[in-house]
């Protein structure tokens, strides 16, 4: 039976699972997870959705509750990770003290990536990646208060239907030509500026934030051309960075994330990583990816733990993803990069409900499911199978 000490640094979705992944895959010794926020691992996802809307608490959006990690003899650690000595085996924290490894586990995540602009340390600017982010934000959120949204990506309309639930006058700004322009099709994005609009947010797009203004808390956002929107809060979502400069520090390769085989393993084979700090390079899209997904996060960290306990599995599941917005849930099937045609099924441009299939070369790649669950689930299977599927038959998928 495996023994000594695999200790998890990070303790978000990837490090709750491997940490009770260790334990099903026989690991006997210690398991230590050590996480820099004081709260037990909880559930990102509603950050933005029922946690903003106040329609959860965080007990709620536990990954796991107390006595499970107590049954299972995790024991969780707040503190932060400063080094780690591979030569040791042991990592620094900030307070000085040490703690010894035998296994080291990589769920380090990322964190908001600031806007680089002036003003934007006011006070009223706000990021939304942890539970303390978002209570800040609910305390700025009065109804009728104004509130700009930098970051037309899923975080970004995630929070403005939250807000405009709340009673807020919301604007989102978004810097390319349209919304969600990086991860879906023209027909995709007009959906949602529709879906949006029809809600009350005031969508602008091309539009570059210059400045933020304000005495002792944000007042206004400037945009390029000269443009001047008042905003009693702003909420800044444009993306994320991966936490990667304790591995690279370490001496562990980094390439956009740390650099991750089909095992989890990272250049060191004790230290293994999961989770969105990570790149690996996926077969089925012949690159090196980052996936930002909880599924994803889950999947690497259950391979990982496989790992360090010496069997043998290997990262193969497609990538998929899903948000919420009003009362729609759009769930996502594989990567579309690199797609030359799509295939709808449904008209976005008037109903609520609609699936864009995204093909390259003929075969089905990756698919965006307006509350079509059967889609997507049809999607999932026919990608991660490779299998063929005639093009005019999609159009008549969410009616089989």
């Amino acid at each position: 039976m495996t023994q000594g000490t695999a200790l998890v640094v990070g303790a978000s979705h990837a490090g709750a699972q491997l940490a009770a992944s260790l334990r099903q895959e026989g690991w006997a010794g210690e398991v230590v997870v050590v996480g820099d926020e004081a709260a037990l691992p909880y559930q990102r996802p509603p950050l933005s959705k029922a946690y903003l809307a106040g329609k959860s608490t965080l007990e709620e959006l536990a990954i796991r509750k107390a006595d499970f990690y107590a049954k299972q003899q995790i024991r969780l650690v707040n503190a932060h990770v400063e080094s780690i000595e591979r030569t040791d085996r042991r990592v620094m924290l900030a307070d000085g003290e040490s703690m010894p490894y035998d296994k080291l586990a990589l769920c380090t995540g990322g964190r908001a990536r600031r806007l680089p602009v002036p003003g934007a340390d006011l006070p009223g600017v706000h990021y939304l990646r942890t539970f303390t982010d978002v209570e800040q934000i609910r305390e700025s959120a009065q109804p009728g208060r104004r509130a700009v949204i930098v970051g037309g990506g899923y975080i970004g309309l995630e929070t403005a239907a939250s807000l405009r639930a709340l009673g807020l006058d919301v604007t989102v700004l978004e810097a390319a030509d349209r919304v969600l322009e990086r991860v879906t099709a023209p027909e995709v994005s007009a959906f949602y500026e529709r879906l949006h609009r029809d809600a009350g947010v005031t969508v602008r797009t091309g539009a570059l934030v210059e400045a933020l203004g304000g005495d002792n808390r944000v007042r206004e956002v400037r945009l390029a051309g000269g443009d001047e929107l008042p905003a009693d809060l702003v909420v800044v979502g444009v993306g994320i960075q991966p936490n990667t400069e304790l591995a690279a520090a370490a001496g562990l390769l980094v390439d956009d994330g740390v650099v991750i085989d089909d095992q989890a393993r990272t250049s060191d084979h004790d230290i293994v990583a999961a989770g969105d700090c990570t790149s690996h390079l996926m077969a089925r899209y012949g690159r090196r990816v980052r996936l930002e997904s909880v599924p994803s996060a889950g999947e690497q960290a259950k391979v990982a733990a496989a790992t360090l306990c010496g069997k043998d599995k290997t990262i193969a599941a497609l990538p998929w993803f899903w948000s919420d917005q009003y009362d729609l849930k759009l769930q996502i099937a594989g990567l579309n990069t690199g797609y030359d045609e799509i295939v709808l099924s449904g008209d976005p441009s008037c109903d609520r409900d609609f699936t864009c299939f995204y093909l390259r070369a003929g075969e089905l790649i990756a698919a965006d499911c307006v509350n079509r669950p059967r889609d997507f689930a049809f999607s999932k299977r026919t990608i991660a199978q490779g299998l063929h599927v005639d093009r005019d038959a999609l159009l008549g998928v969410a009616a089989s």
